[in-house]
């Protein structure tokens, strides 16, 4: 799930990291690789947490970047990118707010494609819970897609 995620990141990352000069060009891989981890670890928080309802919504579709998960992702990316690149929060909340809404818009697109096998919400979610406790979730929040 990581490869597809980071190409996904990659895909989008043109105005919001790579030319951005907030982030220097020798930083812009390892700019892209954290936005990715950012984005893994929060849905790996959101699921931990219990938020399974919110994580569900999310993929149902709809409006996506209205979610608390995707906010949450937003805020998380920005935070990290200022922890990691000293840039401030301005300059973090932008490139968030630009990147992140793409993202996430195909990430969950790409999920509930079925002509699309890049991502498979069974495996994200066994990947995210790292158990066999998370693929009975996530063969459950399939069965509410399917």
């Amino acid at each position: 799930m990581f490869d597809n995620l980071l190409n996904l990141v990659k895909e989008h990352a043109g105005d919001a990291i790579v030319n951005n000069p907030a982030i220097p060009n020798e930083k812009n891989d390892e700019a892209i690789s954290s936005t990715t981890n950012s984005i893994i670890d929060t849905l790996k928080g959101q699921l931990t947490s219990g938020n399974l309802t919110a994580i569900t919504d999310m993929f149902k579709g709809g409006n996506v970047n209205a979610s608390s998960v995707a906010s949450s992702v937003q805020s998380n990316v920005a935070t990290d990118l200022m922890k990691k690149f000293g840039i401030d929060n301005a300059q973090a909340s932008n490139i968030a707010s630009s990147l992140i809404p793409k993202v996430m818009e195909s990430f969950t697109k790409k999920t509930n494609d079925p002509n699309d096998s890049s991502f498979d919400l069974s495996s994200i979610m066994s990947s995210l819970g790292g158990g066999s406790a998370a693929g009975g979730i996530g063969g459950m929040l399939k069965g509410l897609f399917n």
